[in-house]
């Protein structure tokens, strides 16, 4: 099979593997409680500071209905308080609660292992070869994202 199919069915497979997530991780979260992707990310993201809707929104390049729902599961799991900004009552910010935050933890660290992983990969090439390797995925994600 010469490269470029391997690239298409490589492309075709992250496609399936990552269908409904806005995120692609190694291996499987191990907390336990039954969250999407995009959950567990909003909960992670959560970990530094409070944030509303639309800075969560952006934050995962996915639409601020996505968010809403995301967010309002989350909130009825118990995951999230929400709190009204002092200034401007229409701006609400959304924060972990308590039994919430094991479970971001475990999605950063899920984080770190698939970079561990891509390291380890990336470990097998010369500095040359992670040049070439860096050049083509610059070049793949211009064509992909045209316009």
């Amino acid at each position: 099979m010469d490269l470029s199919l391997k690239i298409d069915h490589f492309l075709a497979e992250v496609i399936l593997a990552s269908e409904h997530s806005n995120e692609f991780l190694i291996g499987h979260c191990e907390s336990g409680v039954t969250l999407t992707n995009t959950q567990e990310h909003i909960l992670m993201l959560l970990i530094e500071k409070p944030l509303t809707n639309s800075d969560l929104a952006k934050s995962l390049n996915i639409s601020q209905a996505a968010v809403t729902k995301a967010v309002k599961s989350l909130v009825s799991k118990g995951f999230l308080k929400s709190m009204k900004d002092s200034k401007d009552g229409r701006v609400t910010y959304f924060s972990l609660t308590e039994d919430a935050l094991p479970i971001a933890q475990e999605h950063f660290r899920h984080h770190e292992l698939t970079l561990g992983v891509y390291d380890s990969i990336l470990s097998s090439y010369d500095t040359s070869e992670k040049e070439v390797i860096g050049r083509f995925l610059e070049q793949l994600r211009k064509e992909l994202f045209k316009g």
